[in-house]
């Protein structure tokens, strides 16, 4: 199986804005939120299930989930959030797998948002952090989302802690406002892994 650099970041960090740059440079970018989309895609039974739970007002008008309505449900209540972690992470892990495992490229980007919070990291042979200020991940958050500060807050309070993530990186990559060197940091990067991945394990 080809090299597996993890890359992590709280929300709002600008993990898709790296990834979309790895990509550039050729590299197969498999991404969590991608896939765990996927398996809650209409007429599967993972969305059937989340009807059944939690009725279907969580649908939208053309049956595909109602993300922002699941997140609102879900914040709040620490059982509604396990159940769904129970349902999803499986199907997740298993296609997650897949993709990795059909990769002919010297390395792999794995997106993982929650790499931390779920003890991911030794399930890749690098773990890549982007790192952002709180106040930066709530102001983009807010912005993106179109969400209150409050809600936005609970958000990254829901997350692990910027230590916490740090704590498991082995490359960090800073994302701050107004900072246009990101695309060389991530070219070195790059070359970094691919030397990396050329050794043998």
């Amino acid at each position: 199986m080809a090299y597996i650099v993890a890359l992590t970041g709280g929300i709002g960090s600008g993990k898709s804005t790296v990834a979309d740059i790895f990509a550039g440079l050729g590299v197969p970018v498999i991404d969590a939120d991608i896939i765990a989309r996927r398996v809650v895609e209409p007429g599967t039974t993972a969305l059937q299930a989340i009807a059944r739970h939690f009725g279907h007002d969580i649908l939208t008008a053309d049956n595909h989930l109602d993300r922002a309505a699941l997140r609102r449900k879900i914040f709040d209540n620490p059982a509604d959030k396990a159940w769904i972690n129970q349902l999803l992470h499986p199907l997740i892990h298993q296609e997650t797998q897949q993709q990795l495992h059909n990769v002919t490229a010297p390395y792999a980007l794995w997106v993982v948002p929650l790499l931390a919070e779920n003890n991911l990291a030794p399930l890749a042979d690098r773990v890549l952090v982007v790192d952002v200020y709180p106040h930066e991940q709530i102001a983009r958050t807010m912005r993106r989302d179109t969400v209150t500060r409050e809600l936005a807050e609970k958000m990254l309070q829901a997350q692990a802690s910027r230590e916490q993530r740090l704590a498991i990186a082995d490359d960090i990559l800073t994302n701050h406002d107004n900072d246009d060197s990101l695309i060389p940091r991530v070219c070195a990067l790059h070359e970094q892994y691919l030397a990396l991945a050329r050794q043998p394990k």
